[in-house]
């Protein structure tokens, strides 16, 4: 298939408007990339790609291609216009290094003789923070028939902008090294860069997106040293001038991405794992609305579940908390299927004047909205919510009158989606009636907490922690090790109920799942209330064994569908107990995992391998295995735990529960919809996407044998 024609456009020096300097990034960088940790490494990734993707937006490329290289370094590339390289009039240099050197210098702002209409980097900070943050940045402009090329170390120019030659190619590469003095770790996720571009390549219709994971294309030990590395150094040499390393058919990972369907592919990927409850995906765009909103895109399908899944996007942003555009579809949507419903006769008499509610027409939809502004205003410097005023009118207008056409011409469709929604409306008064039965007469007033709760006796929930641990016996001595004045202890018995597609009503029939949330005290459903939360550290604390593996999957799913919130807020973690306890004599020490096991071993002058010097010892009797090694005290015991319950109130105390010593994992979501989607496959109906996912993803697994 040939690639689409891209429109050619004037894009020069007097299309760059200067609003600041850089000075502030490199003091400050959370101020402009959030975190300097993992999420911020990989944000440099995104305001790159952002510039790129913005040429494709205003149809002027249709292939963007990005790759992790050896030595830490990142590769974008586009075919559009290529950054300007003329001298800039406001700057006196040229509009490259002004876009690579000045804070809100880019082609953003300012209307009709700006370079854009629409873009998702309106702040205009990315690529010039990209460069504050990275210790070596090289970019290679093509266009107007020459090759130019720039390189930065620290954000300084190393020279002014160089005239290569002649080329024949049209487009910006930009090469970088992220500044391991500003960023603890520089180790790029591959598996986070195609879910995120990926993603991208749904918002952008006909957009080749290529990914490419080419760290070990040097040499696998090249790979390993820093960006001085000889054999790195060559492999950068060996690529300037080229434009895309897939053309160079690399044996190495990789992914393309191309979409026809736009948002139409986004919701059939999303409800792979789903059955759908319609055939067919609703979809409309609508372009040049008004001069307010350039665009809106939906697509709507239905699935048999409980739970929505609702993506929002702005210039191609996602937005998490939404927007005034997800207000103006939910709006659109309850009152169309509300209007169809009465007109086609499908509410009983006694449910005709109240009709369905915006819950009940949520139940099971996964949609995805997209706006596109010419003017976007955000909530927030994240952009995580849209507060522009006028999406909300252009949405509810654009997808109301489609759906409802659609709903028409579509009747088997629309029964379809009609029957569900009048299960949900029957499932909200069964859940309505179990909540104030159970919730509204028990947590909410005054309900004693439950028999297995020991609660700790501090009543600020700043101070309080919450550790669920799993049978009477890990219990017992969590109960005995804690520090009582804020540690509370909730033992479950048992594996709790799945609430993957448990309703409200059957879950609180389960006596486990009732007890976990009375000790919140934050009540579920729409009376939930976060301000009521009782502890502000929720550890599970479960064996590292196959059955803890399960209980603590199980008790995320019941926090992920139901206390998001708490995830959200950083208020769940896991506890990490040690797997050994090492001996020799009187010294004594706990490994987390086997590399820590053998560095312990090592600094005891001890050989693993040398099976004379150690003794494995798996008794579940630590009083057995201290005696052993009182006996043999000339040789080193190793006590494989296999559960809290083989710990004493010491140990669990020294190894799990001390703030001083034990280690916890924080629970968070990198990627909502990424993690909706394997919830749904490991914890739903869907046995053979179960089995498949499991057998594609065992070799990741931490087997424990």
């Amino acid at each position: 298939m040939a690639e689409k024609k891209v429109k050619k456009g004037n894009y020069d020096a007097s299309s760059i408007s200067v609003l600041e300097g850089l000075e502030p990034v490199r003091k400050r960088p959370g101020m402009y990339i959030g975190t300097t940790g993992p999420d911020g490494l990989h944000h440099l990734i995104w305001e790159v790609f952002d510039n790129s993707r913005d040429e494709a937006m205003g149809g002027f490329a249709n292939r963007v291609e990005v790759s992790l290289l050896p030595g830490g370094y990142v590769r974008v590339v586009d075919n559009g216009r290529g950054i300007p390289v003329d001298i800039h009039k406001q700057t006196g240099v040229s509009a490259l290094e002004t876009i690579l050197t000045v804070l809100h210098a880019g082609g953003k702002f300012g209307g009709e003789g700006s370079g854009y209409k629409v873009s998702g980097g309106l702040h205009g900070v990315g690529v010039s923070v990209m460069n504050a943050l990275s210790s070596h940045v090289i970019v290679e402009v093509h266009r107007d028939g020459a090759y130019h090329m720039q390189e930065y170390a620290i954000g300084v120019p190393k020279y002014k902008v160089k005239k290569m030659g002649a080329s024949k190619l049209q487009g910006t590469v930009v090469t970088f090294q992220a500044d391991a003095t500003i960023f603890p770790e520089t180790d790029y996720d591959f598996k986070r860069v195609v879910n995120h571009l990926r993603q991208q390549a749904y918002l952008v219709k006909a957009m080749h997106i290529s990914v490419i994971d080419a760290r070990m294309a040097a040499g696998e030990e090249a790979a390993m040293h820093a960006s001085t590395d000889k054999a790195v150094t060559k492999f950068l040499e060996g690529i300037k001038g080229k434009q895309y390393l897939s053309d160079e058919h690399l044996e190495v990972p990789h992914q393309h991405f191309y979409f026809e369907g736009g948002l139409r592919s986004l919701v059939a990927f999303n409800n792979h794992y789903q059955k759908p409850v319609h055939k067919n995906i609703f979809y409309v765009e609508k372009n040049d609305y008004d001069a307010a909103v350039m665009s809106v895109e939906v697509a709507v399908q239905y699935v048999d579940d409980i739970s929505s899944r609702i993506s929002a996007y702005a210039n191609n942003i996602y937005n998490p908390e939404h927007g005034t555009h997800i207000t103006g579809f939910k709006t659109a949507l309850t009152r169309t299927l509300n209007n169809y419903a009465k007109k086609n006769n499908f509410f009983s008499v006694k449910d005709k004047d109240t009709g369905f509610t915006g819950d009940d027409v949520l139940e099971g939809i996964t949609a995805v909205v997209s706006v596109k502004m010419p003017e976007i205003q955000f909530e927030g410097q994240t952009k995580a919510k849209l507060g522009s005023v006028e999406a909300r009118g252009a949405v509810e207008s654009v997808f109301g009158e489609a759906f409802n056409e659609y709903l028409e011409e579509n009747p088997d469709d629309a029964k379809a989606i009609i029957n569900k929604v009048i299960i949900a409306v029957k499932a909200r008064k069964a859940a309505k009636a179990a909540k104030d039965s159970v919730l509204r007469k028990g947590a909410l007033e005054g309900m004693s907490l439950p028999g297995k709760l020991a609660d700790c006796q501090s009543k600020r929930a700043e101070d309080s922690e919450l550790f669920i641990v799993e049978g009477d016996s890990a219990g017992g001595s969590a109960k005995m090790g804690r520090d009582r004045k804020t540690q509370a202890i909730l033992a479950l018995r048992g594996k709790i109920l799945n609430v993957e597609r448990a309703r409200l009503d059957k879950m609180l029939a389960s006596e486990q799942v009732k007890n976990v949330v009375i000790a919140l005290g934050t009540a579920i459903g729409d009376v939930f209330d976060i301000s009521k939360l009782r502890y502000h550290k929720i550890i599970i604390a479960t064996d590292a064994d196959v059955d803890g593996a399960h209980i603590r999957t199980l008790l995320l799913t019941l926090f992920y569908r139901y206390f998001k919130p708490l995830i959200e807020g950083g208020f769940i973690y896991i506890a990490q107990p040690p797997l050994y306890k090492i001996q020799k004599g009187k010294e004594q020490h706990y490994a987390f995992d086997d590399n820590e096991k053998f560095s312990i071993l090592k600094s005891m002058g001890v050989d693993p391998s040398e099976n004379e010097d150690v003794i494995e010892d798996e008794s579940e009797d630590a009083e057995v295995a201290e005696a052993a090694v009182a006996k043999k005290n000339s040789k080193v015991r190793i006590q494989r735990y296999k559960g809290l319950g083989e710990m004493n109130a010491d140990e669990l105390w020294e190894t799990t529960m001390n703030p001083e010593f034990r280690i916890l994992k924080q629970v968070n979501i990198e990627d909502a919809l990424l993690a909706d989607r394997v919830f749904d496959i490991l914890m739903g109906t869907d046995v053979p996407s179960r089995k498949s996912f499991i057998q594609t993803n065992a070799k990741m697994a931490n087997l424990d044998f």
